[in-house]
């Protein structure tokens, strides 16, 4: 028999095939005699087909090897055994000293990897009385785990992992004593590296057979979850992520076999698994610090869990309802673990760093020296001109919190970013919901040990939101945002679809539910009626008014246009492209906003877009009214040209403001009621005050804040209006008074306008009804009949509904959400519904009528949902422009 035919001959090729099949990347530090012999081909893509089917064709033969002599193997085939130990030695234990000698003498990395490479190739074909022999390999196998050689590291993780599928409980015993500790060296970043890879691929490979050891592994990953290093980082993250939905499966489960009995027994970890899975079982945190202020339970348990993450070096999001205290409850830990700090003599005490809208960062100074003594907490307002902020900088060790905003850290990245921060917490966090915008960039290059985000709404308008609030706490944790699309996003939107088929509406429902376990423990959601049972009511009333006879007309002169023809055929354009990228979707988009907004800002009144030709030709459209154009500016500030300041007259009047106080009429006494206007534009403000207050209500007392107040001097306003209860009404933007303020001494908000978005409404609201209010609260939004407005307030079901299914109250604890609720969410808003809107309303709007039931203008809609922003009317579109062709 020819010795090339024999058995020994037989394998000694298949392991040369196997190894030649697993090269470096790097080919030019590879020794010629490993390059495959297909290469010479010259064709790429057959080369690696037929190296396919030659490895594959060696690990057959291996495998009938393995199952002909079964335990005689390494007996019958000496050279198999021999060609295993090539470089990898067996070692005994005691012995462990002399491996990284063994492995380090290797200069060339592909011998490594091809001796590595038929260990992993046979490990899981070897006869059972076999494996303990092969076992006697992993000590030096560990130890490339931690190899300069990244493809070194690599290919050892594989065949660990490789081994650990078919021999899970004798691998798992030496990975948790030999691996896991090299997640925490500090000394060797090459071993954090090979540590978190093999961790990754061990998630990745193992799944659910890992459950046993979930408590063993999760806690020694979040550890490393800030790691110094970008890719330690990733891959621990993205480690503990894939671990989180298994947690509760760990929940009763014993201790797993082969496990030294010090490692059995880790109560810390069992007790944080148990606090991860329901946070109702943390026991009460004791604040180290008086405060000065009675905690209410709620309060208590938001420290609990907020002292949870900190002890575990966790991160999370503090979601609870606007006005339970978000700013008190995080108080309360920073200036906990600064107590505690200092009685540990720390010697490295980094100030924390508050980053919050301009309009609040006075607000929060303030409501820490409420709460907080002065001396555990001293602050700092980091704000001001440049040259002020520089001046700014060298008093910083002199204060142990900080408080900026998040236009100072834009414009401060390049000095804040060299910072480390003990706490870096983010107030009204959702702010950083637009991944590619230069605040979110800022904020995500700040480095900080702890990181906290205060949200009443941290997804406003889609779930996507979420992952870059999550991409600042722990980056990795959703995946890259390309992968959370696809596991989320876009099932998510095609469920949207009302013509969605069931099995895209099941993928939906199943993604809902996915993202909701995944996020689950790192967010603390607590609503107003779960937990303020003595909070008075907020009583919703919307008023409905009919257009004035300026605003008809302008409306028919928008209707006959040759702009509304324009944007009609645009939209048609649209619907006909539907799922392409159009080359003109970004000019639909603008043109379409800009009717919007011209649409809506007729609404509140008519002189918001007077301009141009419209002016000119108001005479000849209503001479009744107009006799010549000089009389046109004159007229329309006449107060029932909007019927808006009409009703918000009469709501004045009702709440007893502004009227004679001895009239027989009035039942309400002078002062009983104070109230909080909100308008979208500041020149709404305007009109209020000109042409109603000091025309026709000269006794109100009224404060204003707006844009066009200095940030720094937007706290002194409120605290002004909250103080003196003579002033009677404050004038506020939505966009910069419904954000994060206290304002319970009002009891009654109008909303002379509305937000696309519904979560900036619903902010502005509780800034009256909230913790401290002690009276029922009326809230009156103006809504003018039969318009766009209608359709305003209809299209923001959908955002309350997602938002409400993945941050939710029942965030306490791990529930599954109800199938009916996520059912309902894929359900289409009838708009129809409601004795408030007639059927006039849904054709009476001023909007182009699309064929096919308006979907054409739905799609360009659902692209403009980020955009319904005040600063973003300004910058981003032009309404002059608009104004100029709506008559040319």
């Amino acid at each position: 028999m020819d010795p090339s035919e024999t058995p020994q001959a037989g394998v000694l090729n298949s392991i040369e095939i196997i190894e030649e099949q697993d090269l470096l990347p790097f080919g030019s530090n590879s020794s010629n005699k490993t390059k495959p012999k297909v290469h010479m081909l010259g064709n790429e893509d057959r080369s690696k087909v037929e190296g396919f089917i030659c490895r594959r064709g060696s690990e057959f033969a291996l495998k009938h090897l393995c199952n002909k002599f079964g335990s005689s193997l390494f007996e019958k085939l000496p050279k198999l055994w021999d060609c295993l130990t090539e470089i990898l030695k067996p070692m005994a234990p005691g012995d462990e000293g002399h491996i990284s000698q063994i492995t380090d003498s290797v200069k060339d990395p592909q011998v490594l990897i091809n001796n590595i490479q038929v260990v992993r190739s046979i490990g899981s074909l070897l006869d059972e009385t076999l494996r303990s022999q092969l076992m006697t390999l992993l000590p030096c196998i560990f130890n490339c785990v931690r190899h300069s050689h990244v493809a070194v590291r690599l290919a050892a993780s594989r065949c660990i992992t490789s081994m650990a599928k078919s021999m899970t409980v004798n691998i798992m015993g030496p990975i948790i004593e030999n691996v896991i500790p090299m997640l925490g060296d500090m000394t060797s970043v090459n071993a954090r590296q090979g540590a978190g890879m093999l961790m990754s691929l061990l998630v990745q490979g193992l799944g659910t057979d890992l459950v046993p050891y979930a408590r063993l592994l999760v806690v020694p990953l979040l550890r490393c979850m800030s790691d110094c290093d970008h890719s330690v980082r990733r891959s621990v993250t993205h480690s503990f992520a894939a671990l989180v939905p298994l947690l509760p499966l760990a929940r009763g489960v014993s201790p797993p076999a082969g496990l030294s009995e010090s490692l059995s027994k880790s109560t810390d970890d069992a007790e944080f698994l148990e606090q991860l899975v329901d946070n109702s079982h943390i026991d009460d945190y004791k604040v180290p610090t008086e405060l000065k202020v009675t905690l209410r339970r709620y309060q208590q348990e938001g420290i609990n869990w907020l002292a949870f993450l900190k002890r575990f070096n966790l991160h999370g999001i503090l979601c609870d309802d606007m006005g339970l205290g978000k700013t008190l409850q995080a108080s309360a830990i920073v200036a906990s673990d600064i107590v505690e700090r200092q009685a540990l003599l720390t010697a490295e005490n980094p100030p924390s760093l508050i980053i919050c809208p301009s309009t609040l960062v006075g607000h929060w100074v303030y409501e820490i020296e409420k709460f907080i003594d002065a001396s555990v907490i001293t602050t700092l307002q980091y704000v001001g001109s440049s040259q002020e902020r520089v001046t700014l900088r060298s008093q910083f060790h002199k204060y142990n919190v900080i408080v900026t905003s998040y236009d100072v850290i834009r414009k401060d990245t390049d000095h804040l970013r060299q910072l480390f921060w003990n706490y870096c917490i983010l107030d009204e966090g959702h702010i950083i919901k637009n991944a590619k915008s230069k605040i979110t960039g800022a904020v995500k290059q700040l480095k900080a040990q702890h990181r906290l985000i205060l949200s009443g709404t941290p997804i406003q308008n889609n779930v996507l939101e979420l992952w870059s609030l999550f991409d600042f706490l722990m980056p990795g944790f959703l995946g890259t945002e390309r992968q959370f699309q696809a596991t989320y996003g876009k099932p998510l939107v095609a469920a949207r679809d009302p013509k969605c088929s069931a099995k895209d509406a099941e993928a939906g429902i199943l993604a809902m539910e996915a993202l909701h376990k995944q996020v689950m423990p790192f967010l603390l959601r607590r609503t107003k009626d779960e937990v303020l049972t003595d909070l008075p009511e907020k009583i919703i009333q919307d008023r409905y008014c009919d257009l004035g006879p300026v605003q008809l007309k302008l409306y028919e002169q928008f209707s006959g246009s040759h702009v509304k023809h324009e944007i009609s055929n645009m939209v048609q354009s649209n619907e006909a492209d539907s799922g392409e990228e159009g080359k003109d979707a970004s000019k639909t988009s603008t043109h379409v906003f800009q009717a919007l907004q011209f649409l809506l800002k007729l609404c509140s009144h008519p002189l918001l877009v007077l301009g141009g030709k419209i002016q000119d030709s108001l005479p000849r459209l209503l001479p009744d009214i107009f006799a010549t154009t000089s009389d046109i500016s004159s007229e329309l500030h006449k107060l029932h040209h909007s019927p808006k300041l009409v009703a918000l007259q009469e709501i004045l009047e009702e709440c007893g403001i502004g009227v004679d106080g001895t009239g027989s009429d009035v039942s309400v006494s002078v002062g009983q009621h104070r109230v909080l206007i909100f308008a979208q534009h500041k020149a709404l403000l305007d009109i209020i005050e000109k042409d109603l207050f000091h025309v026709h209500m000269k006794n109100v007392t009224y404060l204003r804040l707006d844009g066009s107040v200095e940030p720094e001097k937007r706290f002194d306003i409120v605290k002004s209006f909250n103080s003196d209860p003579t002033i009677d009404v404050l004038l506020l933007t939505t966009h910069v008074g419904g954000l994060g303020l206290n304002l319970t001494s009002a009891d009654t908000l109008v909303f002379m306008e509305h937000d696309w978005n519904p979560m900036r409404d619903l902010q502005a609201m509780d800034r009256a009804h909230r913790l401290g209010q002690r009276k029922v609260v009326n809230v009156h939004r103006l809504i003018m009949r039969g318009t766009l407005e209608e359709k305003v307030m209809s299209l923001q079901k959908f955002k309350v509904s997602v938002a409400n299914a993945v941050i939710n109250a029942e965030n306490a604890s791990l529930k599954t959400m109800n199938t009916d609720q996520l059912l309902d969410l894929f359900t289409p808003a009838d708009t129809k519904k409601g004795a408030s809107t007639s059927k006039s309303s849904e054709n009476n709007d001023g909007l182009p009528k699309v064929p096919g039931g308006g979907k054409g203008l739905k799609a360009v809609l659902g692209g403009l949902e980020e955009l319904w922003d005040q600063s973003q009317y300004t910058e981003e579109y032009n309404l002059s422009q608009f104004l100029a062709k709506l008559n040319a």
